[in-house]
């Protein structure tokens, strides 16, 4: 029973179906995992114990009877402190919201529970989800469980540094800025963030979202396979008709050419040379994996996609959000809030209404660049990931983050979907490369990133490392 922690989801899901373990046992390894790991990196921060052993019992139950309890049958999932899970306060690392219990699921909640996944407990997230590090003062700090003195990523650093150490086979995260893309690639695992609307969502304990959030925000699945992660999203993609964004299509498109575009320096990215190496060798696995590669010198209007999404963000509601900050009184979020009032000065009286105008024409313009290629490959990061906090060294410390992840923050502005693959090692430090397709071809996505996987990625999960 001990190491049913260590098989990937589609592998435990089968075992379970087949009757070989029962979900039950595969729920106390994965509370046993949790012991022994989650006091060394702070990963998950809300457990229900007796109730993830009910739901156990209950796909147990199913199978005894029969039935089909679902793709994602018994196995362990994690969800994150932004998204509503019943009888969970929807913290969002908040003091202010520390008693704000869910009365009911997210959608993306309640299609796990349908798909037969067990919840397995709450993971860390910044405050507001605002940082790519993760910490807050109500949960405490997330550690990197392959090195703590990098950051785990943000803002589901919670969600992937549980996956990376073995605490449930697969994570929900989400993702307005890279929040699912950069853990997965900080922590040395995989991220999808989806296309907008793929994925239904909904907090039914919070105020609508601002515009530009439900315009941008994606939820999706972080995993140690593709082939988890492509369970995942079939198992999150149901229909929801509380999410007014949700598109129903068939997660497999039509056949395309696998023609692949290579960028290494988007925008005029500075990719360091441990990224840069890793997008070639991926380029070179797609050609022995029979795809055509081409290298191309720039993307579509990134960097004014990556305009767009501040001005998305920050355009509307900004003030509301400084003196929720001040509130509060986290100093990571206080240092973002510092940052970004620079970017809001002298935006004008009709700034949503503008960049949603111009988003119109950057994505017109990426679905036709996009029609050439079936998938294109670019830089999760320009830079390996950070050492804690550096976004807080000050303002030399703050932007050089920012710059790095110009393609974690453009490509929402288009609703588009990204996948983040880890690819190796260096010197310990997980690289990886980022996959980008068309709108809801995340399978084109998850197939380049299986032929890239196919060819070797860092060993996981890992036992984590005591810190100092």
């Amino acid at each position: 029973m001990s190491e049913l922690w260590q098989l990937t989801a589609a592998e435990l899901a089968k075992r379970i179906k087949t009757r070989e373990v029962s979900a039950r046992e595969a729920a106390q390894s994965a509370l046993a995992r949790l012991d022994a790991v989650n006091p060394l990196i702070n990963a998950v921060v809300a457990v229900h114990r007796e109730d993830v052993l009910q739901q156990a019992d209950a796909v147990d139950q199913a199978l005894a009877r029969g039935d089909d309890p679902g793709p994602l049958a018994g196995v362990p999932v994690t969800t994150k402190i932004n998204v509503d899970q019943a009888g969970f306060a929807t913290t969002n690392g908040l003091h202010a919201q520390e008693n704000l219990i869910a009365q009911a699921n997210s959608p993306a909640v309640d299609n796990l529970v349908r798909a037969g996944a067990v919840l397995l407990g709450r993971t860390n997230s910044p405050t507001f989800a605002l940082r790519w590090f993760t910490s807050n003062q109500v949960h405490g700090r997330t550690l990197n469980p392959r090195d703590p003195s990098l950051t785990p990523g943000g803002s589901s650093g919670g969600g992937a540094a549980a996956v990376a150490a073995g605490i449930g086979q697969l994570a929900l995260g989400t993702d307005i800025g890279g929040s699912v893309r950069y853990p997965a690639y900080a922590c040395g695992i995989h991220g999808l963030r989806p296309t907008l609307g793929r994925v239904p969502a909904f907090n039914a304990s919070s105020p609508e979202r601002a515009i530009g959030a439900q315009l941008m925000s994606a939820a999706g699945p972080m995993g140690r396979t593709i082939e988890d992660l492509r369970l995942g999203l079939v198992a999150l993609s149901a229909p929801d008709l509380r999410d007014p964004w949700y598109v129903a299509l068939p997660v497999d498109g039509p056949e395309v050419p696998r023609r692949a575009a290579l960028c290494v320096r988007p925008g005029g990215l500075e990719t360091v040379k441990a990224v840069e190496d890793a997008l070639r060798d991926s380029a070179r696995r797609l050609r022995d994996a029979g795809w055509q590669v081409e290298e191309i010198d720039d993307v579509p209007s990134i960097r004014e996609a990556a305009l767009l999404q501040e001005r998305l963000w920050l355009g509307d509601g900004f003030e509301a959000l400084v003196n929720a900050v001040e509130k509060d009184g986290d100093p990571g979020a206080a240092a973002v809030i510092a940052a970004a009032r620079e970017k809001v000065r002298g935006l004008p009286a009709d700034v949503v209404s503008q960049s949603l105008v111009r988003r119109t024409t950057l994505t017109r313009q990426w679905r036709l660049f996009l029609d050439q290629f079936a998938v294109v490959l670019m830089p999760v990061s320009a830079e390996l990931p950070f050492a804690s906090d550096l976004d807080m060294q000050g303002k030399e410390g703050f932007e050089r983050v920012w710059e790095a992840q110009l393609t974690l923050r453009a490509l929402p502005a288009m609703g588009l979907p990204g996948l983040a693959v880890t690819t190796g090692l260096v010197n310990g430090v997980p690289v990886g490369v980022q996959i980008v397709a068309a709108h809801h071809r995340e399978d084109l996505c998850l197939l380049a990133g299986r032929d890239i996987e196919a060819r070797g990625v860092p060993a996981s999960p890992v036992e984590p490392r005591a810190r100092g």
